[in-house]
């Protein structure tokens, strides 16, 4: 049987310490301030922001949202992001995706600071990561490829060497995940949808890591996994007011020798990062080491 690697316990150890720096930022004056922007009505993202929030109040960050129509003009949203580019009080900032079509995810993405850019989506973020010019505990990497690690580590699973699969390709997960288990001397395989005979490739991966969310159309199963594997479930599919992950883990746990539960190992190791990088970010915008 695999062990169950606990993100939500390793989570509540880093908010604890996380709460115990921003206690030690407020003595210097300095309120850690997270701002974010909410366009639209749609139920899961005013779920996801609902729990940043809870996240923030926990840790002492403040929590400032901004509630956007989903008919906002480009423009609209661009001066409101330079408003909180421009604001020092604000440490991060955070455009909630998915955004209505008819704006420019990208586009909006760079248009934020980069030192406030908690997500690490602007363009000199990735760079900074793509090009190797990154410090892991003192730059801003996408949340769930960084709590990823933090999980790895913490478990003291060795990547190097090992054959890594990865069944995503987003610029969220995939891609940055990718060049963090390379730089950890991993040989990286990218899976998606347009892969053929997906099951050959992860049935000869040490790690898998599958963040597909397209249950129950898409399912990881133990014949997809070989015996002693890594499996990291990212996927997050609600079905019938359930939670469920990417994985058969009553089936696949019994094969792998480590696997993260859904709810309870990646999740919130995710929310725990964004809560360290404004962490980084107040500290980069206010010079504390």
């Amino acid at each position: 049987m695999a062990v169950i690697m606990d993100g939500k316990a390793i989570a509540g150890e880093l908010k604890r310490d996380i709460n115990a720096q921003v206690e030690d930022i407020k003595k210097r004056g300095v309120i850690p301030t997270l701002a974010t922007i909410l366009i639209g009505d749609n139920p899961s993202s005013r779920i996801y922001v609902g729990g940043k929030e809870r996240d923030c109040r926990e840790v002492g960050i403040e929590f400032r949202l901004h509630k956007l129509s989903s008919n906002v003009r480009e423009d609209e949203l661009l001066e409101l992001i330079e408003k909180l580019n421009s604001d020092e009080k604000v440490h991060g900032v955070i455009v909630q995706m998915p955004i209505p079509g008819h704006l420019d995810g990208k586009k909006v993405v760079a248009s934020i600071n980069p030192e406030k850019d908690v997500d690490g989506l602007h363009p000199y973020n990735v760079g900074k990561l793509w090009l190797g010019v990154y410090e892991f505990e003192n730059d801003l990497l996408p949340c769930t490829p960084k709590g990823i690690m933090k999980i790895l580590d913490h478990y003291g699973i060795d990547l190097e060497g090992k054959l890594a699969v990865i069944i995503n390709r987003s610029d969220l997960v995939g891609k940055p995940l990718a060049k963090l288990f390379l730089d950890r001397n991993a040989t990286v395989v990218i899976c998606h949808s347009k892969t053929p005979k997906l099951g050959n490739r992860t049935k000869a991966a040490d790690v898998v890591v599958s963040a597909v969310g397209r249950r129950p159309s898409f399912v990881l199963t133990a014949e997809m996994v070989k015996d002693g594997a890594t499996v990291i479930d990212v996927g997050m599919n609600h079905i019938d007011g359930k939670l469920w992950g990417d994985v058969d883990f009553e089936q696949v746990k019994k094969k792998a020798s480590h696997i993260t539960p859904v709810p309870g190992g990646v999740g919130p190791m995710t929310r725990a990062m964004l809560l360290q990088n404004v962490l980084i970010a107040t500290k980069l915008a206010e010079g504390i080491s």
